[in-house]
């Protein structure tokens, strides 16, 4: 049997040490943008953007230099993806932005809005218009449509209902370092700014944590739950402690 011809020259180059792999393996990767370009899809600098021969992109999507894009990754249209942005087998649906950050085997709806320099674990579910914001981390977690976690918080092992706002600071405590326990916070909750969230606990509908607490029993629907200790002021401090230096 006659072989047949290749049907380019550099099908049949040869791999024998690491230099002649990375070569082949830009060949493919330069194969698979020029593929995604022609389908509708703006890569502004194929040299810096690595996207795996699986992955599906809609079109109108825009990527951004110095992204990566592995594995069964499916991304819908009219998206911004990067600069610098790592996705690995993850559901991206329309018109979402996923800016300098990391995203690992989640689901996101239409019009989120992630980063930068968020973190999405696996098993992370955003429903529509979420936000999930400056270094914010996720993990095996549901947020429902329209909530909110903007800036330095961390999500795990938790259910959160629709327009939910997670305040700066705020974590849920969930392993007690033997167990990991779920957070619920129920629809139209507001947690307060560097909120401690012990698990197991629920808040409920509307209700509203004060900044600063650590809530480690449920907060009933429509209620406000509070737990700081009292503030003290001391009186001219600074000239006490300068004279009790100077003695």
């Amino acid at each position: 049997m006659l072989a047949l011809p290749a049907a380019l020259g550099e099908d049949i180059y040869g791999i024998n040490d690491r230099s002649q792999l990375a070569f082949a393996e830009r060949i493919l990767r330069q194969r698979k943008c020029n593929e995604v370009m022609l389908s509708g899809v703006t890569i502004i600098d194929p040299a810096t953007t690595f996207i795996d021969a699986e992955v599906k992109i809609g079109m109108d999507t825009t990527i951004l230099p110095f992204t990566m894009i592995e594995g069964s990754t499916v991304i819908g249209e009219d998206c911004l993806i990067g600069p610098g942005s790592r996705i690995i087998s993850s559901q991206i649906g329309n018109q979402v932005t996923i800016d300098n950050s990391k995203v690992i085997d989640s689901q996101i709806a239409d019009g989120c809005n992630i980063g930068p320099y968020a973190y999405l674990r696996p098993g992370t579910e955003l429903h529509q218009d979420v936000k999930v914001g400056d270094f914010v981390e996720v993990k095996k977690s549901v947020v429902g449509a329209g909530s909110k976690i903007p800036h330095l918080a961390y999500v795990g092992d938790a259910t959160i209902g629709c327009h939910v706002n997670v305040g700066a600071g705020t974590i849920t405590c969930n392993y007690d370092g033997e167990n990991k326990h779920p957070t619920v916070i129920e629809d139209g909750a507001f947690i307060g700014s560097n909120t401690n969230l012990v698990a197991p606990v629920r808040i409920g509908r509307n209700a509203t944590t004060g900044a600063g607490s650590t809530i480690t029993r449920d907060v009933p629907p429509f209620s406000l739950g509070v737990e700081r200790a009292s503030q003290k002021v001391i009186d001219n401090w600074r000239q006490r402690r300068q004279k009790h230096d100077n003695e």
